[in-house]
C-alpha cells in the first residue's frame, strides 16, 4: 500500500463536500438534494464509479463547477466517492438531506478551507483514508473572539 496526498482545488467562493456512496444514481440524487434544498444555488457533483465502466458521472447547474468537480474526482481517482461543489449555499444548508440519500455512506468533510485528501493506493485501486481540512489551531478563543463568532453567525442569519 502506498499513501498519497491529493490537494483539492476549491473554486473561489465555493464550498466542497467530499463523501462516499455506492450506486450510479448518486449524481442525480445529490442534484435533487441541491435543487430542492437551496433554490438558486450554483452546484455540481461528480461521482466516481467503482465497477462496470468506472466513469466519473457528473450533474449540476453550473458548467465551471461541473468541470471543477470532475477534475477533483479524477485527481482523487477513488471509486464510490463524490465531490460536491456549491456557490450561494453553505454545506450546513444541505448536510442532513445529503446524509439521508440512501446511497450516501459517509461524509468525509464539508469545507471551503484548503483541503488535502489522504489516499491509499493498492493493487485494487484507491481509497480515501482521511482528510486534512484547513490549518492547525493557533490557540484558544478569547472573550473578543467569542463575541466575533456570535456576531458572524448573526450576520449570516443563523442566529437571532
Amino acid at each position: 500500500m502506498e499513501l498519497k496526498i491529493v490537494d483539492m482545488k476549491i473554486p473561489e467562493g465555493a464550498n466542497l463536500v467530499l463523501g462516499q456512496s455506492h450506486f450510479i444514481k448518486t449524481a442525480e440524487d445529490i442534484y435533487e438534494v441541491m435543487a430542492g434544498g437551496v433554490p438558486g444555488a450554483k452546484f455540481a457533483v461528480a461521482f466516481s464509479e467503482a465497477s462496470g465502466d468506472c466513469l466519473v458521472r457528473t450533474e449540476g447547474n453550473d458548467e465551471a463547477l461541473i468541470q471543477a468537480a470532475r477534475e477533483g474526482s479524477l485527481a482523487l481517482s477513488c471509486g464510490h466517492t463524490f465531490v460536491l461543489l456549491m456557490k450561494g449555499a453553505f454545506p450546513i444548508n444541505i448536510l442532513n438531506s445529503l446524509k439521508a440519500v440512501p446511497e450516501v455512506c459517509n461524509i468525509f468533510c464539508a469545507t471551503a478551507n484548503p483541503l488535502q485528501v489522504v489516499v491509499a493506493q493498492t493493487e485494487l485501486g484507491r481509497g480515501i483514508m482521511g482528510v486534512i481540512d484547513g490549518f492547525s489551531p493557533k490557540g484558544a478563543e478569547t472573550a473578543g473572539d467569542v463575541a466575533e463568532r456570535r456576531s458572524l453567525l448573526r450576520r449570516f442569519g443563523y442566529k437571532l
